[in-house]
């Protein structure tokens, strides 16, 4: 199955999202786990530091657009990783991971990986980017700094079309820009701002000193330059051989 295969379904409410098929945990499971949680250090779940939610794009079909809740660990001044669900409720699928660097790091990739990122500036200050809960002045040194970045977010489940588990290829997603293929639905926005007791645009009004890069790599959101986006398809191919252990 490609990532570009079958039309999504309406995008359910955070509290409406079904869970995978499979049965009820049972007792004996929740001992195991509530066990390995005392002898094990889960060490690198416990570098998630912060929570973000905002809007993501299929590269494929940019008229599909998610709510997206990245779990964010820095690994140093210039790379973060993050896992990425689609709420953050405690039943929350997991349905990607994104990768964000810095620009000094994205200038150095090469040309063609750099078509695979997207720039965030305007996530950030379009009031799209939010940090839940967190009060604007702490949150703003961070916002100045993930202003000048760029990230890489594979879609592992396309949970708004309806698939009850992962299935098929993963999608490349976009981030919002503004420009009409680049914007998010007012809809998904009142939504999420509904939840967090949020206004996106009040957000907005207060980034605009958050100073605008210098210069926004033109080889990042590559559609908006050239009107083409990227999906991948799964073929089949000959395995690579290894010579036998000794």
């Amino acid at each position: 199955m490609a990532s570009s295969d079958k039309s999504p379904s309406p995008m359910p409410s955070g509290a409406d999202h079904p869970r995978p098929p499979g049965q009820p945990m049972t007792v004996e499971q929740h001992m195991i786990d509530k066990g390995a949680q005392l002898l094990q250090s889960l060490k690198p779940v416990k570098q998630m530091n912060q929570h973000v939610c905002t809007f993501a794009l299929y590269s494929h079909d940019m008229s599909r657009q998610i709510e997206t809740h990245h779990y964010l660990t820095r690994v140093n001044q210039d790379f973060l990783q993050c896992a990425v669900y689609d709420t953050d409720d405690a039943h929350a699928r997991l349905i990607g991971v994104e990768y964000i660097v810095s620009d000094r790091i994205f200038e150095a990739l090469p040309p063609d990986e750099q078509k695979l990122w997207h720039s965030h500036a305007y996530e950030i200050k379009s009031g799209l980017w939010v940090n839940p809960r967190v009060p604007g002045m702490i949150e703003k040194p961070e916002l100045e700094n993930m202003a000048k970045t760029y990230g890489k977010f594979w879609c592992t489940w396309q949970v708004d079309r309806g698939d009850k588990l992962p299935l098929g290829a993963p999608a490349l997603m976009m981030s919002p820009q503004p420009v009409n293929l680049g914007q998010i639905s007012p809809e998904l926005v009142h939504r999420r701002d509904n939840k967090y007791n949020i206004s996106t645009e009040v957000l907005r009004d207060s980034r605009v000193e958050i100073a605008e890069p210098e210069w926004i790599n033109p080889q990042a959101d590559y559609w908006k330059q050239h009107g083409k986006g990227f999906a991948i398809d799964i073929n089949v191919t000959d395995m690579k051989l290894r010579a036998p252990f000794p």
